[in-house]
């Protein structure tokens, strides 16, 4: 059975600051990969992995669908769209594989949002935050095209699509201290995830 949505989570990344595939790295006793997909597994959609071409990245007790990156070393564009590519849905929600506390009201939220919209994107003081954010099929031309040009920013595909902002105050109403857009790209980060976890249990 088709499912209403897809959740797309990029592990693709070369995790250079970290020196290791912080996919695989632990808090809480879980990895992150597995932490990121048993949380989109609260909202009924199939999840797709996209990794690297070439990675074998082994997850015997995940149920996911795993899809090679067809546009190798094109950052989190080229990610978003392959994932976009082979999803079985109109609509998919993108996040990273190192965002160890994703908040499940705000995921629902955005996917709530989507129907009349090609993205869905939370836009804080801080600027947006693309790998949190549901895109729809339409994307993909877009998409291309910016590839192909060379360009890897996501907001470049952004003119033509239809967009839904989700403001800094809507994010607080599920997420105060916006730590759904925590992620993970040092050995520093890795120790203030588990510190987090230790002061705040809830969080597991």
């Amino acid at each position: 059975m088709v499912k209403v949505m897809t959740s797309i989570v990029l592990a693709g990344g070369k995790s250079l600051r970290l020196g290791r595939n912080k996919a695989l790295e632990e808090i809480g006793g879980q990895s992150l990969i597995q932490r990121v997909v048993e949380r989109l597994e609260l909202l009924g959609t199939e999840v797709t992995v996209v990794v690297a071409q070439g990675d074998q990245l082994f997850l015997p007790d995940l149920d996911v669908k795993m899809v090679a990156d067809v546009y190798p070393d094109k950052s989190a564009l080229g990610g978003i769209y392959s994932g976009l590519k082979a999803a079985s849905s109109f609509h998919s929600l993108v996040v990273a594989c190192d965002m160890p506390f994703l908040n499940i009201d705000l995921l629902r939220y955005l996917m709530e949002l989507s129907p009349d919209f090609d993205v869905v994107i939370p836009r804080l003081k801080v600027g947006l935050e693309p790998l949190h954010a549901v895109y729809s099929k339409r994307c993909l031309g877009p998409m291309e095209a910016t590839l192909s040009e060379g360009r890897l920013k996501i907001a470049d595909v952004f003119p033509t699509l239809r967009i839904r902002y989700v403001e800094q105050a809507e994010v607080e109403k599920f997420d105060p201290h916006q730590l759904s857009f925590f992620n993970i790209n040092s050995k520093a980060d890795l120790e203030r995830a588990r510190t987090l976890l230790e002061k705040e249990p809830l969080l597991l």
